[in-house]
């Protein structure tokens, strides 16, 4: 199946874009076809990276891509949980807690109450229960982390729903399809 949009080529990337898909450039060592995709609209690419690189300095590394790979399942994204699957293994996830972030959890209890939480703002539309707010606090989080939750499950949402609609092409170590785990 081809792509609903392709990726810019170099040549086509519009100006306002250029300076945030180099920095990702850069900084991966080749261009995703998410993000040249994604460049198309600077606006919303440009709010988005700021967003991603503001999201970057909350809770630790390995706590963020557990949630992404939570919230990618929920969402069906294939696209991203190559992504966050890749970038896990690069945090020094072992591949069965990858599995295991997939299916909402984690062997570390403080990490586990966070992407359970994550998974239930997805599962919930963020209707979340009192019982629920109370669980991820008794694990050690305080209200501006469970607000830092919140945010990264809308973050990792919105490049899940981009993934979903335009369907670029995959350059990420293939994963088993979401839901076949």
């Amino acid at each position: 199946m081809m792509p609903r949009t392709q990726a810019l080529k170099p040549e086509q990337v519009p100006a306002d874009s250029k300076p945030t898909l180099d920095t990702f450039t850069r900084m991966l060592g080749f261009t995703p076809n998410m993000l040249a995709t994604f460049a198309q609209s600077p606006i919303a690419f440009n709010a988005w990276a700021t967003f991603r690189s503001s999201l970057n300095k909350v809770l630790d590394v390995k706590t963020r891509e557990i949630i992404s790979l939570a919230v990618s399942e929920v969402n069906g994204c294939n696209y991203c949980l190559a992504v966050h699957s890749y970038a896990a293994s690069m945090a020094k996830l072992p591949a069965d807690e990858i599995i295991l972030a997939r299916k909402g959890h984690a062997i570390d209890p403080k990490k586990d109450a966070a992407v359970q939480f994550a998974r239930k703002i997805i599962e919930t539309r963020g209707q979340v229960g009192e019982s629920d707010l109370e669980t991820v606090r008794q694990a050690g989080y305080t209200d501006a982390n469970i607000m830092e939750i919140v945010a990264l499950v809308a973050m990792y949402s919105l490049t899940n729903f981009f993934n979903n609609v335009f369907d670029p092409e995959k350059d990420y170590p293939a994963v088993p399809l979401a839901g076949s785990i």
